[in-house]
């Protein structure tokens, strides 16, 4: 009887291990060591549905989730690479969260304004997508996990993308 407590006990334990209670049937993926501080998780599946217009049907998709939740990186060119010469550019589709209320900033640009910062370094890249989020080319110097730091119609919002080697 004590053996088949065990191998019980075992396959409870092991059961336990494998679950996906509570975790999206489409898991959103680590693009980087944990360790590195990135924290760019690229999620394969659904977009939020505030994003997905334009996209028909059960469209599943890369993209990034800003931390606030504000924007989302529509990633049409994953993994984003640097020094790309084959395959699909870096092509990202930026698309905001519909506003809840009008922005109180009517000065601020239509444009979206990415500062970028390379995890661990000083290093510092500036890309601007014309008359705020919609569809870019975002090109980045050197692979890594990059910080950004979004700015679009008085609104803000973070998140990290990993470009890897071409």
């Amino acid at each position: 009887m004590r053996s088949w407590g065990r191998v019980l006990l075992g396959s409870v334990v092991l059961l336990a291990g494998c679950t996906t209670a509570g975790r999206s049937a489409t898991p959103a993926t680590p693009a980087a060591d944990a360790t590195t501080g990135c924290a760019a998780r690229v999620d394969t599946g659904r977009l939020p549905d505030w994003a997905d217009a334009g996209f028909s049907g059960d469209t599943r998709i890369a993209h990034v989730l800003g931390a606030k939740g504000d924007i989302v990186a529509v990633l049409f060119g994953h993994p984003l690479a640097v020094g790309r010469t084959e395959g699909p550019s870096n092509k990202i589709l930026w698309v905001a969260r519909p506003a809840a209320t009008p922005s109180p900033d009517t000065g601020a640009p239509a444009s979206l304004v990415i500062t970028a910062t390379l995890d661990g370094t000083a290093t510092r890249a500036t890309r601007e997508v014309a008359g705020g989020p919609g569809p870019s080319i975002i090109d980045l110097p050197q692979a890594g996990c990059w910080h950004l730091d979004l700015r679009w119609s008085g609104r803000t919002d973070t998140m990290d993308l990993v470009y890897v080697p071409a």
